[in-house]
C-alpha cells in the first residue's frame, strides 16, 4: 500500500480504463477452472506473443513501466491484451480494474479483456481463466458471488 510501484499502476488503470469500456456486461456466468476447456496451460506471453497466438494486428499499443497494452479485432471478436511484467504486477492490476466491471480472460502475467463469448473462444489458443469483475447495477439481475478481490 503506497509504495511507488503501487502508485505507477493506479495511473496505469485510467489508461487501461477505455479497454474496460467495451461492451463487457455480457453474461455473468464464470468459469474459472482453466482444464475445463482441454487444459491448455497459460505461459507466459509478451504483448506480441499474445497478439501472435491470436492472429490479432495490435492497434493503440501502449507500454509503462510494468504493462504493455494493445487492441486488437479479429474474427474472434474485439479484445484488449495486456502483458505484465511480473506477476505481483498482474494481480495488483486486476484488484485496481475488478471494481470496473468486466470480464478477464487471466493467465501466467497476462491479460485479456473482452465479452465472455470472446474470451472463451481465445482461451482455445491461450489458455487461462475467465474470472469477472464487478457487476454494477441493474443490467443482469444475477449476483455473480465473486467478492475474492
Amino acid at each position: 500500500m503506497g509504495s511507488r510501484h503501487h502508485l505507477g499502476l493506479m495511473k496505469t488503470v485510467p489508461l487501461c480504463a477505455a479497454a474496460l469500456a467495451l461492451p463487457l456486461a455480457a453474461g455473468c456466468s464464470a468459469k474459472s477452472d482453466a482444464s475445463a476447456t482441454g487444459g491448455k496451460a497459460a505461459e507466459p506471453a509478451s504483448l506480441a506473443e499474445l497478439a501472435q497466438q491470436t492472429d490479432c494486428s495490435l492497434t493503440g499499443k501502449r507500454k509503462v513501466k510494468d504493462l504493455e497494452q494493445g487492441n486488437c479485432k479479429t474474427s474472434q471478436g474485439r479484445f484488449v491484451l495486456l502483458s505484465f511484467t511480473t506477476d505481483n504486477g498482474m494481480n495488483a492490476w486486476l484488484t485496481e480494474a475488478k471494481p470496473w466491471g468486466g470480464t478477464y480472460l487471466v493467465g501466467a502475467r497476462w491479460v485479456a479483456v473482452s465479452q465472455e463469448q470472446t474470451l472463451q473462444s481465445l482461451r482455445k489458443e491461450l489458455g487461462g481463466k475467465i474470472v469477472q469483475g464487478d457487476n454494477h447495477g441493474p443490467s443482469h439481475g444475477s449476483g455473480h458471488g465473486a467478492g475474492h478481490g
